[in-house]
């Protein structure tokens, strides 16, 4: 279907079922209705499911699952709040929700669901199992229209022909892992950088002659396999070195007097063996069994898929310059992540509007134009490292092709080939080339192995036609193919590899390095690529993100161009104080918008030692343009009017560093850095020693805590010794021992410490406030609220927690509230996953409300429902209360109606406005607050 045929399809559903619904009447026509008229489903009765039997402490039955796309719906009457509770046969009082999940646990652990759809005929709330505690996507039948595109996951479901296609590019990968690792141990130390280089073209070699045989290039099935096994030991290496040199020789070139096994390779040019001169080891019976056993006659390289293979051929042979170079493979649903939004969906819709034609004259040569156009689009990667994005992209494009010669050239309905061609006629009519696709990649390794790749997809690909055409096309000789440039990217001119005139796409998963983590060359390629407009170096640039040096790169490139650019990045780039460094000047100085963006998800490595990290993608182009804009969370996407370097809907703000906060409230300082190498902190384990040893000290020991501490509810203890005498501290040995050995350990640190050892027994900071709000800096990305609460001068905190001396109720209780938090999320930094609250970023940046004295009392009430909640059930932990699943009913009532006041102290719809829409709110209110000051770093 087309996107003009599901609008309309959704259009005519949501008329029809205005103002309709019985849960029990309804549901099944409904649903049915739903999957075939607007999702185009065929037979919705082999897709969706009624009334399943699960079994609680009785039998009953799940209204609606979809086991193919890991979907369960729990469907409501019309009018039914989605939100309230409702009665069971057991007098439990449940919402849908907790309905939903109640079947779920009885599910099979395979067959739980992904997707929790609550329906009420009106609305449908959508909450996404991977993201616990998230507010649902809420659809309105009223919206379908514009909006159905956001429940494509009820029909969505994994390509099984993928699936294995993951799974034999694995094995081949492990295959060559074993094959490079007794080569290897062939080759005479040391191993240099010459030897590891021809052990590496050793292998693209093999791994080609491997694909090429199973795929019929080379002509006799099994002719690889059959010349080598010919051959004993001693001659395995010579035959290896006549058969390369071979396959680089056209036929007029060879040997008239060649052995005839030989004569039959056929010439593979596209300089893949033209270096003859490579060191090729002893070849053992080990290696002959790899070689002709395990890997050529036991396995079958035409099953593998280019795109994953790469990827895992290059990190399997080259562990350690992945991991220095930052670099993450990835999978084909994730690269679609990023083409998709950034080409892809266009031209598929394209391409649907075109087959929907029915005049067949205007139709082919619709198709015919749209062909041309495919083969005039030009791509970049420039981080290519092993080309899955370009063999992926290309892949992509041929299959457009291919649907296309299938329209043109294909079977009639009645089974006659619509194209006859003769037996020796040459007809080839594939105009997508690889030619059509560069890269930029440091690596050289990487280079071949993506050049390799993109042959591999091009031979498959080429079958595809061939099925098609009903005839033979010629693969070998290869084409030369050298638009993959061995270089680095932030000091070569792309222009050089393509003219920025010539390109209509960029993408690509540039290196992901930390400041921390990189070299000195790579810092000083940071300061020389992030500039602004007039040349000067942005401040800070050496302390973000190694990926970011890509955007400014590519932004500087593309201006006053078309070209569109998605880059995968780490979410660093978009959170705490690095976001103005990078944006600020990428925003006003180069006048970059964004396009379409993926928030923060995990992002997964195809090899066997997975690699982990939390990505977002941004697609990005020169400009003010009338781009439709969508932003995608938890594979779910929203049209939005603007994405902003927060990755919001709202205005272009950067939330800068502050010194002190932009409302009217108590200032935030950190807690106390003791500096005292651990000897003025007595652990839980040591303190009843410690006191019977030195009773005299227990008037100078308090309780110390930070966020672990607090959170985790963990004892720790210290010596506070403001304002204590020398004379009192001399007559405590236990006390004097630890002074002296803290003096020692700042005497023997760093400058800075040199000068603490003047003041040995007190912490590097000494703030100890009658009554405080402690605000852990750091809490899991899995609480809903960061836990924060009050304490009293009894506690020391220290410099993992901030702190709020002269703090009220009201405050504690707009703090702990969604808006806060919603606030915290989208402007706070991370360590990995987790929350990394900033008083200079978030609490200083806050726009606090301006509430009425009745709505100030009611929040102060609510917020005080929250620590009499937490009282409840004292032998419990923070961690214990905040955890989403277990958190008791008072505390999470409590917390929903400090919610709700703290909402309507800003205006805010409680009922109907989701976070996305807060962060949007608060953000434009931040604008008005800071309107006229200087935001530029």
């Amino acid at each position: 279907m087309t996107d003009a045929e599901h609008r309309a399809a959704a259009r005519i559903f949501a008329a029809q079922w205005n103002n309709r619904g019985y849960e029990k009447g309804d549901s099944q026509r409904f649903w049915m209705a739903l999957l075939q008229d607007v999702y185009g489903i065929e037979h919705p009765a082999e897709h969706i499911y009624f009334e399943e039997q699960v079994k609680l402490d009785k039998t009953s039955f799940i209204d609606c699952i979809i086991p193919s796309t890991h979907v369960l719906i729990e469907q409501k009457s019309i009018n039914r709040d989605l939100k309230k509770g409702i009665r069971q046969s057991d007098g439990s009082i449940l919402s849908p929700l907790q309905q939903a999940k109640r079947y779920s646990i009885e599910l099979p652990y395979s067959d739980r669901p992904r997707w929790i759809v609550l329906s009420n005929f009106k609305e449908f709330h959508i909450y996404d199992m991977q993201k616990p505690g998230g507010d649902p996507e809420i659809v309105k039948l009223a919206d379908l229209e514009n909006d159905y595109y956001r429940m494509f996951f009820l029909v969505d479901k994994e390509d099984q022909n993928i699936k294995k296609e993951f799974e034999a590019s694995i094995k081949a990968g492990e295959l060559v892992g074993v094959l490079y690792d007794a080569l290897l141990k062939q080759y005479a130390p040391p191993h240099t950088e010459d030897i590891l280089k021809d052990l590496n073209i050793l292998c693209v070699r093999l791994v080609f002659c491997f694909y090429a045989e199973d795929a019929g290039l080379l002509g006799r099935h099994n002719i690889f396999h059959d010349y080598l096994a010919k051959y004993q030991q001693f001659h395995f290496r010579d035959s290896l070195i006549k058969l390369f040199r071979v396959l680089d020789q056209r036929p007029e070139e060879r040997d008239p007097y060649l052995e005839d096994d030989l004569a039959a390779f056929p010439y593979v040019n596209g300089g893949l063996f033209e270096k003859e001169n490579i060191v090729i080891p002893r070849i053992n019976e080990e290696i002959i069994d790899i070689i002709l056993n395990k890997t050529s006659a036991n396995f079958d390289w035409s099953k593998i898929s280019p795109t994953i293979f790469g990827g895992v051929f290059e990190s399997t042979l080259n562990p350690e310059t992945r991991r220095s170079g930052g670099m993450h493979y990835t999978s084909i649903e994730n690269i679609h992540k990023v083409i998709d939004p950034l080409f892809m969906n266009e031209l598929n819709q394209e391409l649907n509007e075109i087959k929907s034609i029915k005049v067949e004259r205007t139709r082919n040569k619709r198709l015919d134009d749209f062909q041309e156009k495919l083969a005039s689009l030009t791509f970049m990667d420039p981080a290519a490292g092993s080309g899955n994005f370009l063999t992926e992209t290309y892949i992509s494009l041929r299959k457009l092709e291919n649907a296309v010669l299938e329209s043109r050239y294909g079977k009639h309905e009645d089974g006659e080939q619509r194209l006859q061609i003769r037996m020796g006629d040459v007809f080839n009519p594939i105009k997508v080339s690889i030619n059509q696709f560069y890269g930029i990649e440091i690596n050289d390794f990487a280079v071949s192995v993506a050049r390799t790749a993109l042959w591999i997809a091009e031979s498959q690909m080429m079958k595809e036609t061939e099925n098609i055409i009903n005839h033979q096309i010629d693969f070998l000789p290869l084409k030369s193919y050298a638009n993959i440039i061995e270089g680095n990217a932030l000091t070569l001119d792309w222009e050089k590899v393509v003219s920025n005139r010539e390109l209509d796409y960029c993408m690509g998963n540039p290196p992901f390095l930390g400041y921390s983590l990189q070299s000195k060359q790579q810092k000083a390629e940071m300061r020389e690529v992030f500039v602004d407009k007039f040349g000067k170096p942005v401040n800070s640039a050496g302390k973000i993100d190694y990926v970011s040096a890509w955007y400014m790169k590519a932004a500087k490139y593309i201006q006053a161009t078309t070209i569109q650019v998605a880059f995968v990045s780490t979410n660093s780039i978009v959170q705490g104080e690095q976001v103005p460094v990078i944006w600020q000047p990428l925003i006003d100085d180069y006048n970059i918008e964004i396009n379409f963006a993926h928030k923060t998800f995990r992002w997964d490595s195809e090899a066997s030692n997975k690699a982990h990290v939390h990505v977002v993608i941004i697609g990005f182009s020169y400009g003010n343009n009338d781009n439709i804009k969508y932003l995608y969370e938890n594979s779910m996407a929203k049209q939005v009017t603007t994405i902003n370097a927060y990755l919001a809907d709202a205005p272009n703000v950067f939330i800068n560093s502050r010194n002190k906060p932009v409302s009217e409230v108590p200032e935030m300082s950190t807690g106390n850095r003791p500096a005292d190498g651990g000897h003025l902190i007595i652990e839980a384990e040591d303190y009843f020693e410690f006191i019977n040893k030195e009773p005299a000290a227990i008037p100078y020991i308090k309780k110390l805590t930070g966020s672990v501490e607090y959170i985790n509810k963990k004892e720790r203890y210290c010596l506070w010794l403001v304002d204590v005498s020398p004379a009192e501290i001399r007559k405590m040995p236990e006390v004097f021992q630890r002074v002296n050995a803290c003096r020692l350990d700042r005497l023997n640190g760093a400058a800075d410490r040199k000068k603490l050892a003047e003041t040995p027994t007190l912490f590097r900071e000494t703030k100890n406030p009658d009554k405080f709000i402690i605000v852990p800096l750091t809490s899991s990305e899995n609480r809903r609220y960061v836990p924060m609460g009050f304490l009293n001068g009894d506690f020391i905190a220290t410099n993992s927690a901030g702190i709020i001396p002269n703090s009220t109720m009201f405050d504690f209780g707009v703090l702990i509230s969604n808006v806060h938090m919603s606030w915290m999320r989208a402007v706070a930094g991370r360590l990995k996953s987790d929350y990394r609250y900033s008083k200079n970023i978030v609490y200083n940046n806050f726009p606090w409300p301006s509430p009425s004295n009745s709505q100030k009392a009611r929040i102060e009430t609510s917020a005080n429902m929250i620590l009499d909640a937490r009282n409840l059930y004292p032998d419990c932990s923070l961690a214990d209360l905040y955890d989403d699943i277990v958190m008791p009913p008072e505390l999470r009532k409590a917390h929903q109606e400090n919610d709700k006041a703290v909402m309507e102290a800003y205006g805010f719809d409680w009922k109907n406005m989701t976070e996305a829409d807060c962060v949007a709110q608060l953000m434009k209110l931040y604008a008005e607050l800071t309107k006229g000051t200087t935001n530029r770093i």
